[in-house]
């Protein structure tokens, strides 16, 4: 949450002005990229991937729409996306953070995936498409690094057209206790162990985990997406709320 009093916000745990949080998450994209792929199967045990052919498969994407893969990163929505919505369609893979997009570009150059795709980095606080262009946004894994949530959610609400869909894949609140305290001793002994070993960065893992707890749980973020006017809110947990896939529509 951000205190809109003092201009404040958080870095994981740290408590940081707006503008120095948009620069620390920028560090942090920017130290993992090379590896952030094998950092999501090697953290997730594969299991990253499940989440988001589910998000996929929920999505309703069909061919000839225009999509929008908000926060993608190294471009594995996207990848699937463009195969589904074919020549007519297209999908534009949107990160704040050039280094991510680098790779995102290349990657999807490697797999011979030019034709119906566009890169673009875009803040999504204020994303720079014309009102009522997508048929569908996807957001995963990305906004819990957004400053300010509630105005990113508008902005997709703004570019998404009627009947259009947000869907949100993102860490969350495990559901069970027991599972809640083996996930947090996992999450800070392990992974900033891992992150070092892998990327020689474990703060940047360390602020992973430290940013999973800021999140709004699910209930929270789904009350956001409803006040940003999405309609038809619905969420579902998966692999016991370690993350949570939301749903909106705008009509």
């Amino acid at each position: 949450m951000t205190d809109k009093q003092d201009n404040t916000t958080h870095f994981g745990f740290q408590t940081v002005a707006k503008d120095e949080k948009v620069e620390k998450v920028a560090e942090v994209f920017h130290s993992v990229a090379a590896k952030y792929d094998i950092m999501n199967d090697l953290m997730s045990a594969g299991i990253h991937r499940i989440w988001k052919r589910h998000t996929i498969a929920c999505s309703g994407a069909r061919s000839g729409q225009q999509i929008l893969d908000l926060a993608g990163g190294t471009g594995d929505l996207t990848a699937k996306f463009s195969r589904i919505v074919g020549e007519q369609g297209k999908v534009i893979l949107a990160d704040i953070n050039e280094s991510m997009l680098q790779v995102g570009r290349a990657k999807l150059h490697d797999l011979g995936i030019v034709g119906n795709i566009e890169c673009v980095q875009a803040n999504a606080e204020c994303l720079p498409f014309a009102d009522n262009q997508f048929d569908i946004v996807t957001i995963a894994f990305g906004l819990r690094n957004v400053t300010d949530k509630d105005a990113a959610l508008a902005s997709i609400y703004r570019v998404l057209k009627p009947g259009g869909r947000l869907l949100v894949l993102e860490f969350s609140k495990p559901v069970s206790d027991n599972f809640a305290k083996l996930y947090d001793w996992y999450s800070f002994n392990i992974l900033p162990q891992m992150g070092k070993m892998i990327t020689q960065d474990a703060d940047s893992y360390r602020y992973l985990a430290e940013s999973i707890r800021m999140h709004p749980d699910q209930k929270t973020l789904k009350g956001m997406m409803e006040t940003a006017g999405f309609e038809e809110v619905s969420y579902q947990n998966l692999t016991g709320g370690i993350v949570a896939l939301h749903k909106g529509f705008k009509f």
